[in-house]
């Protein structure tokens, strides 16, 4: 974070290694492609073989051209005994009469043939040839040189290329349909494959919607014994007395001073009473036959208007929802913590566990399309130009909630007068100074009154809110520390970490001055997060692309390196004990299950290339900000925002300042509500819910 209002905190990264230096690569390269020595022939250091290497060297020299160091071509011999390339030497009398080996004086008209050279020249390329040359070649170079062949011999030779041409072919015929079914097969395979798992798909499919229908009759049965029973109260008095069941009792509720005669208290009032009722059972049941019969006729415009728009976002999302349900359907839903489960269920009989968890996904899913602002703060003050909030975190209760930033302090602002007394600027019912920008806040889950804050110094500190001191500092990062987390399950703990030279990630307990955990690391932190149900596993995002999980019992090396994104981890959080979020400067958010050790899903549709920009969670959504000034959230079954909300920058201090500068700093999840708490790089702060 820069000390302007919109330079941000950049996400660390990890440096590119230095290339290696030009001449190690080429001396590697050239040992890499050197050829190993032949096993039968002695090497070249060796005594046994330099001898004979030598030699061949030397009468190699001997037919090498002196002018174009080339083998002598249509040689030609001197006067004075030295042979050269016919063209080479012609070459060079045309510019000097001597010779080029010994200097004496030479004109062309002394330039003789030499046959005899010719004639050991070309055997010794025809030996090449034989060793290195197809059998093609060398057919093609007797050809071109002319070798004596009779017509006979050339038939026999013609006959023989081309049956050897049919073999060949009838080889590659037999191999192309080989390669042919063997791609059938595996096809077949493929396809039979694919449609015993549609066959399976359909028929959970079918099974679904046996079920669903009927639960769907079993709930328009009650609905209709519950209007009969309405009618039958209207037009017998005493029928009450005759029913005893709990509901039946309860729906008499629904009729003041049953006991007193319905005439007294109305005179005419009872006839009027049983049309009407009559007309909304009646009514009651066309509806149940039009449900019944799949007609979508609607109980009223708004009704059916929220209908249409739930439908709506099914369409959309169709493809992802479609996945996510064959996933639980044919695995089956997974186990949830005890505490999650309904303490009185419905008896849906039939219903799969992966249809339940499916249809809990696609109500949540679509009960939501946007977010609507219910309450909006600025977080300036006059004494302070930098405006950025890095950091908004709710109390134990969800009455409180902090914010920190390059402002150099912590204040703490009343959630419910912030929403109940709309004003643009509320002031903070705690404030705290601190020496230096912060860049993180943690509350403790435990103690209302304890907050952890860490700064650009590196110093890791708890707050005691009430008194607004410091209860404890820890000064032993050396440089910025990112991210500090308390431990949900042991409150005395918390986590840190930092930019510093070591990069260590630091436990730390109250009750001690100095750290009680260090873990050294190769890369920047970005963020650590305890586990929710745990007091032992760390998740640490880091520079490197990857987030590391650490069993603090045994620090030596993580428990399990996840790794898929592209640039640096700067947020971790989690949904729940196995369930894993991390924020990337790849612009993607991913979630992981720390369980299985396994990538789930991977969320797309915000920017974020460089930037903190926040990351909650709760048990169904995930939020986050972009470089875009939206907010983004995201349901963890699907991989496209399920709602988004963009910030106005119509209050610019500056008319010079470019709108599109300004980012999402941080963003808070109100525990497991629908409400979440915004702040972007501009210093506002707003109150977001989501609505249909």
């Amino acid at each position: 974070m820069g000390d302007s209002s919109v330079a941000g905190a950049l996400v660390p990264s990890v440096p590119k290694p230095e290339a290696a230096p030009s001449g190690d690569a080429s001396t590697a390269a050239a040992a890499a492609l050197a050829p190993a020595g032949d096993a039968g022939t002695p090497a070249a250091g060796s005594p046994q073989g330099s001898g004979a290497a030598d030699g061949e060297g030397a009468a190699d020299r001997d037919l090498l051209c002196p002018i174009c160091m080339a083998v002598i071509k249509d040689a030609f011999l001197t006067a004075c005994g030295h042979s050269f390339c016919y063209m080479c030497i012609v070459t060079h009398l045309s510019h000097k009469s001597d010779c080029p080996c010994c200097g004496h004086y030479l004109t062309k008209a002394q330039l003789y043939p030499n046959f005899l050279l010719d004639k050991v020249l070309k055997k010794i390329s025809a030996r090449q040839l034989a060793k290195t040359a197809s059998p093609i070649d060398q057919f093609r170079y007797a050809l071109q040189q002319g070798s004596d062949m009779g017509i006979k011999e050339l038939d026999s030779l013609m006959t023989l290329i081309a049956e050897k041409k049919r073999h060949m072919e009838q080889q590659e015929s037999e191999t192309n349909m080989q390669i042919l079914l063997v791609f059938l097969h595996c096809l077949r395979k493929q396809k039979l494959e694919e449609l015993n798992e549609i066959q399976t798909d359909l028929q959970y499919i079918k099974e679904d919607i046996s079920a669903v229908e009927r639960h769907r009759l079993e709930l328009y049965r009650t609905k209709e014994r519950y209007s009969m029973k309405l009618r039958m109260l209207l037009d017998d008095p005493a029928a009450p007395k005759m029913w005893s069941s709990p509901v039946d009792k309860a729906n008499s509720l629904f009729l003041p001073n049953s006991r007193a005669p319905l005439s007294a208290s109305c005179p005419g009032s009872l006839q009027n009473k049983k049309l009407d009722l009559k007309a909304q059972v009646s009514h009651q049941g066309f509806q149940r036959r039009d449900a019944l019969t799949c007609s979508d006729r609607p109980s009223s415009p708004i009704q059916s208007g929220n209908v249409m728009a739930r439908k709506r976002r099914v369409q959309q999302q169709f493809n992802e929802l479609q996945e996510y349900y064959l996933q639980r359907r044919r695995t089956g839903a997974q186990s949830r913590r005890q505490e999650e489960r309904d303490i009185v269920t419905i008896n849906k009989e039939g219903y799969h566990a992966g249809l339940e968890d499916f249809q809990s996904v696609l109500t949540t899913f679509t009960r939501y399309s946007r977010l609507r602002v219910i309450a909006e703060l600025r977080h300036g003050d006059l004494f302070h130009s930098a405006n950025i909030v890095s950091s908004i975190e709710f109390d134990r209760d969800d009455e409180l909630f902090a914010t920190a930033g390059v402002s150099k302090r912590i204040k703490v602002f009343e959630f419910s007068s912030v929403v109940n007394e709309p004003s643009d600027v509320h002031c903070p019912v705690v404030e705290m100074a601190t020496r230096s920008k912060l860049s993180c806040l943690s509350w403790n889950k435990y103690s209302k009154n304890r907050i952890a804050s860490s700064d650009y110094e590196g110093i890791v500190t708890v707050w005691d809110v009430q008194t607004r001191q410091s209860v404890m500092e820890y000064e032993e990062h050396e440089k910025r520390a990112w991210s500090v987390d308390f431990c949900r399950t042991e409150p005395k703990m918390l986590v840190s970490g930092s930019d510093d030279c070591k990069r260590l990630v630091k436990v730390w307990c109250t009750d001690e001055e100095a750290s009680v955990i260090n873990i050294d690391m190769k890369a920047n932190i970005c963020s650590v997060k305890y586990n929710p149900g745990s007091s032992y596993y760390v998740a640490v995002g880091s520079a490197d692309h990857h987030i590391h999980y650490f069993d603090l019992r045994n620090t030596s090396a993580p428990v399990h390196v996840f790794g898929g994104h592209k640039k640096a981890v700067s947020y971790v959080k989690f949904l729940s004990n196995n369930e894993l979020a991390s924020a990337s400067t790849d612009s993607t958010l991913r979630l992981w299950d720390v369980k299985d050790n396994c990538p789930v899903r991977t969320f797309r549709g915000h920017k974020n290339e460089k930037n903190f920009v926040g990351l909650s969670v709760n048990n169904e959504y995930i939020a986050c900000g972009s470089e875009t000034n939206e907010v983004f959230v995201y349901h963890k079954a699907i991989s496209k925002p399920a709602a988004n909300h963009r910030f106005l920058s119509s209050d610019l201090d500056d008319a010079d300042d470019d709108p599109g500068s300004y980012f999402i700093s941080a963003v808070c999840w109100k525990s497991d509500s629908p409400t979440m708490l915004t702040a972007n790089s501009q210093g506002t702060i707003k109150v977001l819910v989501l609505a249909p």
